[in-house]
């Protein structure tokens, strides 16, 4: 499941539909799913040089993205599908095309005159929107999975954050050309964001449960933090507890605050920006939630938007004022989403889950000393038993 405003538009995902609800009006929402979409037309040579066997999707969205002016929408699914939308004056489909690969990210260029899509299997591919029907391009390629693409004020650079760690700097007009790479990160890169305001940040969070600071063009980082020892997370005596992989980053539209959602955590971390003689983040604030979110977003207006996985309260929403965070439960917008959203509810089987959609990509710890020294005991073991039976009693070397 997943969440962005859109305008005036609050655009969910929940497995193979995507949900668009007006907030400001009663309209009708926007709803398109996956499983009645146009399919891939058959193509006989391929069939001709195929065993049998088919691959098919499940049709679940991976991934979604809205453009700087919230005109256009773009989704991609299990099946490759790359869908683009218009949303105003209303909804409606553009083109369906298909991706070769199944993506882990999709965002529009500033200019919104394309859209590029991760995959992965490490490749970027361009499509245009000003010709919706053109194939795809590639464009760049890792040696990993990539789990995250953000794209740098004015379309200067596009930056790739992959599996092992590397978060790659490439001009965009010229992707071959590689401007820095930020290394610091101990476990795969989840999440990016280049803050509205702030032309020279890049942000970062990983599976190591941190997030940091970047002065992308020269790949310097400038702050980190361990989310864990924010939340007074006490240790714990398990790796797998000690896992939790930042899941998303989401800035606010003036650039002043920053949200961050760790997965399997019931709550927020926000941060806000301190000024002084070189202006910086620092840590504002934690809400806690009734249940984990399942992604989050800020609106037009600065409200933190927050998906969570219930019936009852999917949506829960929080206004700064006066230096903190509250929840907004009377606001109309929140009313009107929720009621919309919940005819919905009972088909969409949303569930959140104990197991981590990361738990796959973490990376394994063998103790091979410990079963070197194992098997060499019982070697050494074995050669002195061989050499006592070769002797046999009362027998020596001779003086």
């Amino acid at each position: 499941a997943a969440l962005g405003a859109c305008g005036e538009w609050l655009v969910s995902t929940y497995e193979k539909k995507l949900i668009a609800i007006h907030t400001k009006k009663s309209r009708e929402p926007f709803v398109f799913d996956c499983s009645a979409a146009e399919q891939k037309p058959k193509d006989p040579e391929a069939d001709n040089k195929s065993d049998g066997s088919e691959e098919t999707g499940s049709d679940k969205i991976l991934a979604f993205a809205v453009s700087s002016s919230a005109k256009l929408v773009a989704l991609t699914d299990d099946t490759k599908r790359l869908v683009l939308f218009h949303s105003e004056p209303s909804w409606r489909v553009i083109s369906t095309r298909w991706v070769v690969r199944r993506c882990t990210s999709l965002v529009f260029t500033e200019a919104e005159d394309e859209v590029w899509a991760a995959d992965k299997s490490g490749d970027v591919y361009s499509f245009s929107v000003v010709e919706p029907q053109k194939t795809g391009e590639l464009k760049l390629g890792h040696l990993s999975m990539l789990l995250s693409m953000t794209l740098t004020p004015n379309d200067k650079y596009v930056v790739t954050a992959d599996r092992d760690e590397k978060i790659r700097v490439s001009h965009l007009r010229s992707p071959h050309n590689i401007q820095a790479f930020c290394l610091g990160h101990l476990e795969f890169v989840s999440s990016l964001l280049a803050p509205p305001g702030h032309p020279q940040w890049l942000l970062s969070g990983s599976g190591d449960g941190t997030m940091k600071l970047w002065e992308y063009e020269s790949g310097r980082r400038l702050q980190s933090w361990d989310l864990k020892q924010l939340r007074d997370m006490p240790n714990s005596d398990t790796e797998k507890e000690k896992r939790s992989a930042v899941s998303r980053i989401a800035g606010s539209p003036g650039g002043q605050h920053v949200a961050v959602q760790c997965e399997r955590v019931p709550s927020v971390q926000l941060f806000g920006m301190e000024q002084g003689t070189e202006e910086r983040l620092v840590p504002s604030s934690r809400v806690t939630l009734p249940h984990c979110p399942l992604d989050l977003t800020f609106d037009p207006q600065g409200r933190l938007w927050v998906l969570l996985d219930s019936r009852e309260t999917p949506f829960l929403m929080y206004t700064h004022t006066q230096g903190s965070w509250q929840c907004d439960s009377e606001s109309p917008e929140l009313k009107r989403v929720t009621e919309a959203l919940q005819p919905h509810w009972e088909a969409l089987q949303v569930s959140a889950g104990l197991e981590s959609r990361f738990q796959h990509l973490y990376k394994g710890n063998f103790d091979n000393m410990a079963s070197y020294r194992e098997k060499k005991q019982q070697r050494l073991q074995q050669q002195n038993e061989q050499g006592g039976k070769k002797r046999g009693p009362g027998e020596g070397t001779a003086v």
